[in-house]
């Protein structure tokens, strides 16, 4: 008897990457080891190869040869790592779950402030929470008032795209912003202003797009440059949340953001804490780290279905403090392998399939 298989849905790009091995942010090699370590097949295809009641589904196989593209029989368990947006392709993949499919991660991409809303039910995270607002002139202007210094970014975007930020000055205010919208800010430019009129090139981009406004946090700096962590948090082989790993980002010289698609650099949180924070206890720093992605963690997937696999931007303050930036559905681990870290990054595979074979197991019958 052949072994089962799991699914790793992937969107059209990825897919036409797999028999090519050009992929870039996915090491999908590592998928396959972890199928071989838990005794199942990983397979790849996308939200169109497979429709509701379908019995088989055309995905992609590792072969003797190399990738090959065949008609298998339609995984019961299914790791989501694709980002789909459409009420459409919302109503497919329920109707895959109504057909008695395991489907982690089944939707990965929550509005920014939606996240925020969610974890102020929680009186424990509030003093993790930056204030935030839905960016209209009247949130930006309330917390112009409170703080001297602002971010401002879109509400369903990643990678630090479109981020912006906001300064008082000795006569007014200035904001620093992206020129364009790319996946990688390039050139930035700065406008000053008195009095309470934003600027137009920030009041068309609200007119636009949905972003939100919140108090720049007052982040720890490494060589003079702020950094933040990404955490890794996933359930493991028990069903339980787990942190797989902590990197941390540090912004270039040139601009205030960390994401390393925007020219961040990764560095292991021991040689920052030890350079420039000796006065800390490294084991207590990472120990509130993981206690605070945890409890984040379990409260949003107790409000949020199948969440299974998690991306933390957690700041700390110069005592170390957890400080929540942004929580990410589809979190891209590269940033593990640039830091060097390589057993955190063949984790943040090994994990997610190792939740596969603990929900594989539970599956009974046959769909």
């Amino acid at each position: 008897m052949y072994p089962p298989y799991v699914g790793i849905l992937v969107n059209d790009n990825e897919l036409r990457k797999i028999p090519l091995g050009t992929w870039k942010y996915e090491a999908i090699e590592h998928y396959e080891e972890a199928g071989k370590k838990y005794g199942f097949t990983p397979c790849f295809f996308r939200i169109c190869d497979l429709r509701a009641g379908q019995k088989t589904v055309k995905a992609y196989v590792k072969q003797l040869e190399g990738y090959v593209r065949r008609k298998i029989p339609a995984p019961l368990v299914i790791h989501n790592r694709a980002i789909y947006l459409s009420k459409s392709q919302d109503r497919r993949l329920s109707s895959w779950v109504r057909d008695g499919r395991q489907l982690f991660n089944r939707w990965n991409r929550y509005g920014k402030l939606r996240i925020h809303q969610l974890m102020l039910e929680n009186p424990s995270l509030h003093p993790h929470l930056p204030a935030t607002r839905r960016a209209t002139p009247d949130g930006i202007a309330r917390l112009m008032k409170r703080f001297d210094s602002l971010i401002i970014k879109p509400n369903n975007s990643s990678i630090g795209r479109g981020v912006m930020r906001m300064d008082r000055t000795p006569t007014g205010w200035k904001l620093s912003y992206p020129i364009s919208f790319g996946p990688v800010n390039q050139k930035w430019r700065t406008v000053r202003w008195k009095g309470t009129r934003l600027p137009a090139v920030l009041r068309s981009r609200l007119r636009k797009e949905t972003y939100i406004v919140q108090q720049r946090l007052p982040l720890a700096t490494f060589q003079g440059s702020p950094f933040d962590l990404r955490v890794s948090v996933q359930r493991t082989a028990d069903g339980s949340w787990d942190v797989t790993g902590i990197v941390a980002k540090v912004a270039s010289k040139h601009t205030f953001v960390t994401n390393v698609a925007q020219g961040g650099t990764t560095y292991q949180l021991p040689l920052i804490l030890q350079e420039e924070y000796a006065h800390l206890d490294p084991e207590e720093v990472v120990q509130r780290i993981y206690n605070f992605s945890i409890l984040v963690a379990s409260h949003l997937s107790d409000r949020l279905p199948h969440l299974a696999d998690l991306g933390l931007d957690v700041g700390i303050t110069t005592d170390g403090y957890p400080l929540f930036i942004e929580c990410n559905g589809k979190d891209q681990r590269y940033s593990f392998r640039e830091a060097g870290m390589l057993s955190e990054w063949i984790a943040t595979y090994d994990n997610p399939m190792a939740y596969a074979k603990y929900l594989l197991d539970g599956c009974s019958g046959h769909v």
